[in-house]
């Protein structure tokens, strides 16, 4: 029996690999584009940086150093050269692939930082295994430009597996969707008509704001944003603002919002300050062929008939007044109710000698419902 050299005894002391098969290594050198491993076999197997990573120009040096520990697939036991391929990424995608049919199947969250922004969604990697959350599902929101998610850490779903077509679908929006019901049920549990609550604008419109309460939006109509005129909502709000308001209304996840409240409210006070007798101020805040309303503050509007305006008579009220005049006139009706106030410019004057016996009737006092004649001045706009 011949005895083995020492080199078939070291040779045979090796184990021996084949193709595809996972061992683990050793790092004895790290340069830029490649690493050398010891994997106990005969000869030390390379890893360049294409088969370490997808990651294009990395330096294996910052990744790698002398002494770590990994796992590798042999890729070739001979690369005609006497050299053993490794690949880690190879490695890597297969476990990638087993995590992410894993979390598809088990519906499991996932997290990871956006790598690529494409036209038509968002491109993850998790585990070498590269993601495409289209733009539908991105939000629960339509969202035009996708740019301010590139680098973001995300959360998502798998929500469409197809390893043989390497075809990986993440979802995004039912997660936020979900979130957002939950908030929803939250917010409705804890609120009631009547609450004041404070929400960001989220949206302005013509007709009003819609503010976000942190679970669902509520309307803030143009009609409940002051005790007086808002003429355009545009130019009081504007997205982004901090607004406290009243709930008005609840009806179903409808929610109604409003800033007039009671201790602002301009009639509160309205009996002693607009009592017929006294002088008030007022501004002229719209004008009819029969009159002049007179806001006297926010909320409260006074009717100034054109029989008032002068002792002289007058065909209409814009031959002596223009929207935007001060004017100084004696309340001569005033009606809680109906929250209706007449003025008189007219009654400040002094009067004639001869007049002084008609005066001290009512006739002159004119009694208009506003209310009928704003509903026809609206009516009279909507038809043109």
């Amino acid at each position: 029996m011949s005895e083995l050299t020492f080199e078939q005894m070291l040779e045979e002391s090796l184990k021996t690999i084949h193709n595809g098969e996972v061992v683990e290594g050793t790092v004895i050198d790290v340069k830029a584009d490649e690493a050398i491993l010891n994997i106990g076999y005969k000869s030390d197997g390379v890893l360049t940086r294409n088969e370490y990573t997808n990651e294009p120009n990395v330096d294996l040096t910052t990744m790698l150093k002398p002494g770590d520990k990994m796992e590798v697939k042999v890729v070739k036991v001979n690369d005609g050269e006497g050299q053993v391929i490794l690949s880690y990424k190879r490695l890597a995608l297969e476990k990638g692939n087993k995590r992410i049919e894993d979390a598809y199947n088990n519906k499991e969250v996932l997290t990871a930082k956006v790598a690529q922004v494409l036209d038509g969604g968002l491109s993850v990697v998790v585990d070498e295994v590269r993601i495409f959350i289209p733009a539908s599902l991105v939000s629960n929101v339509y969202e035009k430009d996708l740019t301010k998610y590139d680098g973001q850490e995300i959360e998502f779903v798998i929500s469409e597996y197809n390893p043989k077509r390497r075809r990986y679908i993440g979802d995004r929006k039912q997660l936020m969707v979900a979130k957002k019901m939950e908030a929803q049920k939250e917010l409705f549990d804890k609120i009631n008509a009547g609450d004041v609550v404070e929400g960001t604008v989220k949206n302005v419109t013509d007709f009003g704001v819609f503010i976000d309460l942190g679970g669902a939006d509520g309307l803030l109509h143009i009609s409940e944003m002051s005790w007086g005129r808002v003429e355009n909502p545009k130019k009081v709000f504007k997205v982004g603002d901090t607004v406290k308001c009243l709930i008005k209304e609840i009806d179903g996840t409808k929610i109604a919002l409003s800033l007039k409240f009671d201790d602002t409210n301009p009639w509160k006070d309205a009996d002693s300050k607009y009592a017929v007798g006294n002088v008030v101020e007022g501004k002229v805040a719209r004008m009819t062929d029969f009159g002049a309303f007179v806001e006297l503050e926010p909320g409260v509007d006074a009717l100034l008939h054109v029989s008032q305006i002068s002792k002289e008579h007058i065909e209409k009220p814009s031959d002596v007044l223009k929207v935007g005049d001060d004017v100084t006139a004696k309340v001569v009706d005033y009606n809680a109710d109906d929250k209706k106030i007449s003025l008189s410019m007219k009654a400040l004057l002094a009067p004639d000698p001869v007049e002084e016996k008609e005066e001290e009737s009512d006739a002159d006092v004119v009694s208009v419902d506003i209310d009928a004649v704003i509903a026809a001045e609206e009516t009279a706009e909507d038809a043109e």
